[in-house]
């Protein structure tokens, strides 16, 4: 199978399946000397696991990533530091039940990328999706964990910002209770887990799923990255968080809101500030302007398609041509957007982190 690597000069080769033993990723282009330590991809991986809650799948991993190549050790023996040649990474699958997919060995779950992959391929993993399964976003997680430390001054963030017909209310928003021991769902408004809740609960308990929209903000992005034509950074943003598992469309800034107002309306209009830098009135651009990153906050959303594994039967077809209908077993997530999160996160860091060495590759600066 081609295209498993993504990137330019920070690019990222993932390996391994669902069901496998292991999967992991090598980092390529990594200037030598950044600096970073085990816990800082195990802490982004730890928001990525499954089994932390009730409204997640119970597949129990630890995620326990292994550094394998790439970096020496400090002094202080705990610090990694880059020396420019691939980092390779590694995680191990310690709780796999493929036999909970004896069943669908032969049939195409609805919505599901069994068809697809069998029609391109002429054969599929049926244990858990094997190669297209959402697992092997695990390995996107620890390379973006990397990618944050490439861009001085780089925060990216993300928020569960509606779940189904559920929303957040914005004029609640606190990144600082996304982390809490109390929010299971990465939601900015705390007046909304509970609702969240309720509305997943009904839904878990019927066999069924649901979809979410998550919105991720890149704080400290220089100005002035990207380009005007094919690489454009608004571009390779989307093209990163599209090829998450079940995300279904992206939006940058405004999005498709800005087909429904005026001109006046969308233009981030501009004045000179005091130090001599450009101030923005507004942000429906999203940090973007023309492909090239303006030195705003870069924001970008994306929705993610309820979870094609479901216990409510549906119909389909085997690999026979016979009509089926399949009720897939096994522990799934009843909204595949919770844990995304830190997957977009992972991506739009990559993104960034990619665009930062060619632009200082480009100008020198």
């Amino acid at each position: 199978m081609s295209h498993n690597t993504f990137g330019h000069l920070f690019r990222v080769t993932t390996w391994g399946e669902s069901h496998g033993p292991a999967l992991g990723c090598v980092v390529d282009g990594c200037p030598p000397g950044i600096r970073f330590t085990l816990k800082d991809i195990q802490d982004e991986l730890d928001k990525r696991k499954p089994g932390q809650s009730r409204f997640v799948t119970q597949r129990r991993e630890p995620d326990e990533v292994k550094v394998l190549s790439g970096v020496i050790t400090d002094e202080d023996g705990e610090t990694l530091i880059s020396t420019g040649t691939p980092i390779s990474m590694m995680i191990e699958n310690v709780d796999q039940r493929s036999k909970d997919y004896g069943e669908i060995a032969r049939q195409y779950r609805p919505g599901h990328a069994d068809y697809a992959y069998d029609v391109k391929y002429g054969l599929r993993d049926h244990r858990g999706g094997g190669r297209s399964s959402a697992r092997e976003t695990a390995s996107r997680v620890a390379a973006g964990a990397i990618a944050r430390k490439i861009v001085p001054g780089l925060v990216v963030r993300g928020a569960l910002v509606s779940m189904g017909v559920k929303s957040i209310d914005r004029a609640n928003w606190d990144w600082d209770f996304i982390g809490s021991a109390e929010n299971p769902f990465f939601t900015p408004d705390a007046g909304s887990v509970q609702v969240f809740a309720d509305y997943l609960d009904g839904i878990r308990k019927s066999g069924s799923s649901v979809g979410a929209v998550i919105e991720i903000v890149a704080e400290g992005v220089p100005a002035g990255l990207g380009a005007p034509i094919y690489a454009k950074l608004d571009q390779d943003i989307a093209s990163n968080l599209m090829s998450i598992n079940a995300v279904k469309g992206v939006e940058i800034g405004n999005g498709f809101e800005a087909a429904r107002i005026s001109g006046e309306e969308n233009a981030d209009e501009m004045r000179m500030g005091n130090d001599g830098q450009p101030i923005f009135l507004s942000n429906n651009a999203g940090g973007i302007l023309g492909g090239i990153s303006t030195g705003q906050d870069v924001i970008a959303r994306f929705a993610v398609k309820p979870t094609s594994s479901i216990l409510t039967p549906r119909k389909s077809i085997d690999k026979d041509g016979k009509d089926v209908d399949v009720m897939t077993k096994g522990r799934h997530d009843p909204c595949v957007g919770i844990r995304a999160v830190p997957i977009g996160e992972a991506m739009v860091a990559c993104a960034i982190a990619d665009h930062y060495l060619r632009h200082r590759g480009q100008t020198g600066r």
